[in-house]
């Protein structure tokens, strides 16, 4: 397993090194303390997108070892630079109605004024946030095609929700309406925006995913008589929305503890590697294929997310109890999993056809 988290060791090293030296050089004698800082925030972001993880081997699964480095290497420059320093920089200028290079200035010069400007924008970040994931997590279970289910009797009747054209976009904005009614302010308006953008964009990337996989069925069963992976721009952009959608919480919630930018963003990148690594591992290891109920767990790690983002725009939701409901989720699909294994050999064993569904196996 080692050979998996190698650069994430490297980047661990060299941003808790980083952290030291700006610590001291911002206010000498604290190196150690933005160390501890930076830590701590990288266990955060582990902590909060281990479903993240699940759900990124889905679709690495399909694509080329190029493009699998590619996430690695430009993906963790996008999820660093772009998502944990530009994203907020670029929000706070948008709404602030302040110039990027000065927001730029404010985060690095004055870290509590910049922290109280993204705080006035926290609604409209986490209604995009909540309103895309929620598309995510509806599309996947509205599905009359999907044959595991980890949750037998909700699910099942969740998988025939797809004949209702449209229903996962209603359902989102029927929660979006409820949220934004309860904001109150300059923020309403902004918020009700933000999660429509939210809704768009993500059948904007879920349009595209599939038009290409229809009007390229030739090439993909070229791939497959070659024992070759497919997938390329469209699975990479589609990844690095939805690592964007879930480090929303982390970003936001990483000020609680610092409100340096820099220290914020070494803790969250280190965190952002290690969570990475371990998507190539799963993949590497087809661990989903292990392990059935881990992809479903994953969803409804996301689904509970997606609505605490959404609530969390009303009022705050503590970091912790994010966590460990997306932790709980994702352990018991884990130990459900192991128990389904059991049965299999058992039934196996016991020269049962355990492939039947139908069967007391």
């Amino acid at each position: 397993m080692l050979e998996y988290f190698i650069g994430s060791y490297i980047v661990t090293i060299a941003g808790l090194l980083g952290a030291y030296f700006w610590g001291n050089h911002v206010a000498p004698g604290t190196g150690w303390t933005c160390v501890f800082i930076a830590i701590v925030l990288s266990v955060l972001e582990v902590s909060l997108s281990f479903d993240n993880a699940v759900v990124n081997a889905m679709k690495l699964e399909k694509m080329s070892h190029k493009w699998r480095h590619r996430f690695l290497t430009w993906g963790i420059l996008i999820a660093v630079f772009g998502m944990r320093f530009l994203f907020p920089i670029l929000v706070v200028s948008v709404f602030a109605k302040i110039g990027m290079y000065d927001v730029a200035k404010i985060a690095m010069t004055d870290s509590e004024q910049y922290a109280h400007y993204l705080h006035e924008t926290h609604a409209p970040i986490v209604t995009f946030g909540g309103t895309f994931l929620m598309m995510l997590f509806l599309n996947y279970f509205f599905n009359h095609e999907k044959e595991v289910h980890w949750l037998k009797k909700i699910e099942a009747a969740l998988s025939h929700l797809d004949h209702f054209k449209g229903i996962e976009i209603v359902i989102t904005l029927i929660s979006l309406m409820i949220t934004q009614h309860f904001i109150h302010g300059s923020q309403n308006h902004y918020s009700l925006l933000a999660g429509i953008a939210g809704v768009v964009i993500y059948l904007i990337i879920d349009g595209v995913t599939h038009y290409l996989e229809r009007h390229e069925e030739m090439r993909l069963a070229k791939c497959a008589a070659d024992n070759v992976k497919c997938g390329g721009l469209i699975a990479f952009i589609y990844l690095e929305l939805i690592d964007a959608s879930f480090s929303l919480d982390g970003v936001l919630g990483a000020f609680a503890l610092s409100k340096d930018i820099i220290i914020i963003s070494i803790g969250l990148a280190i965190g952002a590697m290690f969570v990475r690594s371990l998507t190539i591992m799963l993949v590497e290891k087809k661990t989903l294929a292990k392990f059935i109920y881990l992809e479903a767990g994953a969803h409804w790690a996301i689904g509970a997310l997606s609505i605490l983002m959404l609530i969390s725009a009303i009022r705050e939701v503590p970091e912790v109890i994010t966590g460990l409901i997306g932790l709980l989720f994702i352990v018991s699909a884990f130990i459900s999993s192991i128990l389904h294994n059991k049965k299999l050999e058992r039934c196996i064993a016991e020269g049962e056809e355990s492939n039947n569904q139908d069967s007391q196996c």
